[in-house]
């Protein structure tokens, strides 16, 4: 199994999660998060004062998938959060070593 976890910009989360959910995947959980990259933040106005806004609102979303549809889920995320301009986020893949349903103690696959 693989945990796919992509930091994303927001409005594109339900672009994603609508292709997601046509592949099957069943669920996934989301964070908002704020974070910097190469970007390093930016500065905007308010009230005439300008300001740094050194982290950037984001979403954190994050899937557990089997190995065998893990390459299409990234390159749905990939595909469905790129806008072309800097700040589009990050893919990140991590090997599953388990996974167990608390509720009735499957294990594997079954669990997710």
């Amino acid at each position: 199994m693989k945990k796919i976890e992509a930091i994303i910009k927001p409005f594109k989360l339900e672009e994603i999660k609508d292709a997601l959910n046509e592949i099957g995947i069943a669920g996934m959980t989301i964070t908002e998060v704020k974070g910097f990259g190469r970007q390093k933040g930016h500065t905007e106005l308010y009230r005439g004062a300008e300001y740094v806004v050194d982290f950037i609102p984001k979403i954190k979303v994050e899937v557990v998938v089997p190995d065998n549809i893990a390459e299409k889920v990234v390159d749905i995320i990939e595909k469905k959060g790129k806008t072309g301009k800097i700040g589009d986020g990050k893919i990140f893949v991590y090997n599953i070593e388990e996974a167990i349903r608390i509720r009735t103690g499957e294990r594997g696959e079954s669990a997710v």
